[in-house]
């Protein structure tokens, strides 16, 4: 199976602090790829890095193929970015964010209408397509954001803590809607803290604590090489953190 993403030391600082420490990891096509940490790990500034949001201080990462500092250009065009606070439009309606984000990648305009309703459908949110999007519940807006990531059918999707702040039927209707994607060949790579979200979807993660990686692997490896039973229990085996610094929430 192919690499999508290839990054080798790829360091971020912010003055005297290093938010990303010299991580190396590749992502396959296909996979569900997590980030698993907690907050302040340095998972949303690697998003922002492979995404062409912010650049690199040091360390090399190319997506499908192309560097993420030289040909910027030719990944934005590939992928697309769900960030953990939407950037929808509050004043426009379920319809008019896509069509306007249909716009926005470039899709042809005779194509633009029929993609919008297909993901307004898929998402099921086509009776609400007139509604406005500052009207919407967290879950919907949730939903309608990922799908403006996908008007222009990317070959890879960022999700940086898509399900964060939803109540439980929210948030397990977008795991089904990640889990879709995933069967249709998406490569996702996604952010999150949750330690069972992680367990659920992904078909690797990647452990990240004060910007470093301390292990890559499939859950249930990880379980195995640390003899966990639970994801929970060999997260804390591997960090020596507590599940609490996660804000592990059961039952999402």
């Amino acid at each position: 199976m192919e690499d999508v993403i290839y990054v080798k030391e790829l360091t971020k600082r912010f003055g005297d602090f290093t938010a990303v420490d010299e991580i190396s990891f590749e992502v396959r096509n296909g996979e569900i790829f997590g980030f698993l940490g907690p907050n302040g790990a340095g998972k949303t500034t690697t998003i922002r890095m492979l995404a062409g949001l912010s650049k690199p201080t040091a360390g090399n990462a190319s997506v499908l193929g192309f560097d993420i500092r030289s040909e910027i250009i030719n990944v934005k065009r590939r992928i697309g970015v769900v960030p953990e606070i939407s950037n929808l439009y509050d004043e426009l309606s379920a319809f008019g964010n896509l069509l306007f984000m249909a716009q926005l990648y470039g899709v042809a305009p005779s194509l633009r209408k029929k993609r919008a309703e297909e993901l307004l459908k898929t998402f099921r949110l086509y009776e609400r397509k007139d509604g406005v999007f500052r009207s919407f519940s967290r879950g919907m807006k949730r939903a309608l954001t990922i799908a403006a990531a996908l008007v222009h059918n990317p070959e890879v999707l960022f999700l940086d803590e898509p399900t964060i702040g939803l109540d439980v039927v929210a948030a397990r209707s977008l795991r089904n809607l990640m889990s879709n994607l995933h069967r249709q060949g998406v490569t996702i790579f996604l952010t999150t803290h949750y330690l069972e979200e992680a367990d659920l979807l992904c078909d690797r993660v990647a452990v990240l604590v004060k910007g470093k990686i301390l292990a890559v692997d499939s859950p249930q490896k990880l379980k195995e090489k640390t003899d966990k039973k639970t994801l929970e229990d060999a997260f804390i085996n591997i960090t020596g953190l507590e599940p609490e610094v996660l804000a592990v929430e059961k039952g999402k």
